[in-house]
């Protein structure tokens, strides 16, 4: 049976303990949780509980609700919880890992655009602008955010694109870091050096373009990074 939900927020334990379910392993991805009065009752809550924390896991993609059949477990794995503990990581581990995945997706996309393609990349590109602080910067954000992940999509590796969306609001963060503070922040030149490389169809190019635009922002984090002597 399962553990009793505390009466501290209701609707959270009982998703931890239907989460803590699936983990274990007793109900399996594919097969069916038991109803909503049985799951109240294991859990001893109402079934508007019950409801509350069913749609969480559905909303985080452990659950999946199909009308007239029930409730099934869909994954095994909470993408909350990495997303908790990115949080922790530093906005230089950010660039980092930013980085690393921009340089793959540049590479392949080298290899493998089209000509609309790149002319999408430039309407993004002029599109993006500079930034402008009219609006706190949030929509150069997009406009830029949605020019880098266009070239992970032309990469044609749809996990590469996944994670790079899974991950979206760190990049916006990274983005964001460089308006408005000592982080240099890559002019309309550098932009354009990554699609012109990509142009070229030589990966190693493409991703050298990529490197040399990521690099002053590392290195000045790095810089902020050292212990003072």
């Amino acid at each position: 049976m399962l553990l009793q939900a505390p009466r501290t927020s209701l609707a959270d334990s009982a998703a931890d303990s239907i989460r803590a379910e699936i983990a274990a392993g007793r109900w399996t991805v594919g097969s069916r949780i038991p109803i909503e009065p049985q799951l109240a009752q294991l859990l001893g809550v109402s079934r508007g509980t019950v409801r509350e924390a069913v749609k969480t896991l559905v909303s985080r993609g452990l659950l999946e609700v199909r009308q007239g059949s029930g409730t099934y477990v869909r994954s095994g794995f909470d993408p909350s919880a990495s997303l908790q503990k990115m949080r922790r990581a530093s906005l230089r581990d950010q660039f980092e890992v930013r980085r690393a995945l921009e340089v793959e997706a540049a590479r392949l996309a080298a290899v493998r655009h089209t000509a609309k393609d790149l002319r999408n990349l430039n309407s993004l590109l002029n599109k993006r602008g500079v930034p402008d602080a009219s609006d706190g910067g949030a929509g150069f954000i997009e406009r830029d955010l949605a020019f880098h992940l266009a070239i992970v999509d032309i990469s044609g590796n749809l996990a590469l694109a996944e994670t790079c969306r899974f991950i979206a609001g760190y990049i916006k963060e990274t983005i964001a870091s460089t308006m408005g503070t000592s982080l240099p922040e890559p002019d309309t030149a550098a932009h354009t050096a990554i699609v012109e490389a990509i142009a070229s169809r030589d990966p190693d190019r493409a991703a050298e373009a990529v490197r040399a635009f990521m690099s002053p922002m590392i290195d000045a984090l790095a810089q902020d990074a050292e212990p003072v002597r």
